[in-house]
């Protein structure tokens, strides 16, 4: 079986929409992107830290997905990482409310040797040298790693680092904001261009609500954002569409440009489960004729005949 390794923030959130808010709750990019790559039968391990005030229970519910923790140090007598935010009315936008690192400040990743060889590996939104050290602790190449990051660390502290770390890669997904930021181009199409001669094969450009763009040597694919009646929280969703992407890939282990984008549609697909509800309660819930029920809707929205004069 096709080994998936994840590396980024095991976390607690605090969330406050139009629809209401949550005390401290189960959130991080890793637990987003691992509850995600679940829904495809696949071995897969988180590299994370967390405090010992992180509920034993949260684990116990990520093993019973099949989820490897073994790699998830527990810090004693540390606090888990926190972040707090609101999002406006168009759910589009959000404030910080409060970031604390926590355990994460000192976080140095210890790739497990049952996953030193594994077939891909999704790098979560951490600090770049972070993920850096990830790559160079594997055995073997990975046939595919996937970088998550943002604009935090586009800055001038931290882009050397960052496109260190990008240089390695063979997939970068950012959202529209964050390609503009990173390449200075402001058409999508001129700025996955540049980052492509950053060093990444593929570019996949979030965007939210609209959906997602796949880029490769010249050639782009569009997937669309299922419409949805009802956005409870959009917390998660882009981590979760990362986890369905390279989930999906290590269970087909097709990593041709044509594969692809089936797994950009079932990254979009999971994503859209994911706002349904507070956190990660949806994808903890997720059934799979659920998700095959919606995969038929997305085939429906997009297909189309037309006769070409």
């Amino acid at each position: 079986m096709s080994k998936l390794l994840i590396v980024g923030t095991v976390a607690f959130d605090a969330i406050e929409t139009p629809f209401g808010k949550t005390d401290k709750i189960l959130g991080g990019a890793a637990t987003y992107i691992g509850l995600s790559a679940a829904n495809f039968n696949i071995s897969s391990s988180i590299v994370s830290v967390v405090g010992d005030d992180f509920p034993e229970d949260y684990l116990k519910m990520l093993q019973e997905k099949n989820i490897d923790t073994a790699a998830v140090e527990i810090v004693e007598g540390g606090k888990t990482f926190f972040w707090s935010g609101k999002y406006h009315n168009d759910l589009n936008s959000r404030d910080t409310l409060d970031t604390q690192l926590n355990v994460l400040a000192n976080f140095n990743p210890v790739v497990p040797n049952d996953y030193k060889d594994a077939e891909i590996v999704m790098l979560g939104n951490l600090h770049p040298l972070v993920q850096l050290s990830v790559l160079e602790q594997m055995s073997t190449k990975p046939k595919l790693a996937i970088l998550d990051t943002m604009n935090f660390w586009m800055e001038d502290a931290f882009i050397e680092d960052l496109r260190k770390v990008i240089a390695k890669v063979d997939v970068i997904t950012i959202n529209d904001e964050e390609a503009r930021q990173l390449s200075g181009e402001y058409s999508l199409v001129k700025a996955a261009r540049a980052i492509e001669k950053m060093g990444p094969k593929y570019v996949v450009i979030k965007k939210g609500e609209h959906g997602a763009l796949l880029f490769h040597n010249g050639q782009i694919f569009f997937a669309p954002a299922l419409p949805l009646e009802e956005v409870f929280d959009p917390t998660g969703a882009g981590d979760t569409f990362a986890g369905g992407f390279a989930g999906y890939l290590t269970k087909t282990g097709d990593l041709s440009f044509e594969n692809m984008k089936n797994a950009i549609i079932h990254g979009s697909n999971l994503a859209s489960f994911c706002v349904e509800k507070f956190g990660t309660e949806r994808m903890e819930n997720l059934g799979r004729e659920e998700v095959q029920k919606r995969l038929q809707q997305f085939k429906e929205l997009t297909q189309f005949e037309i006769e070409l004069s």
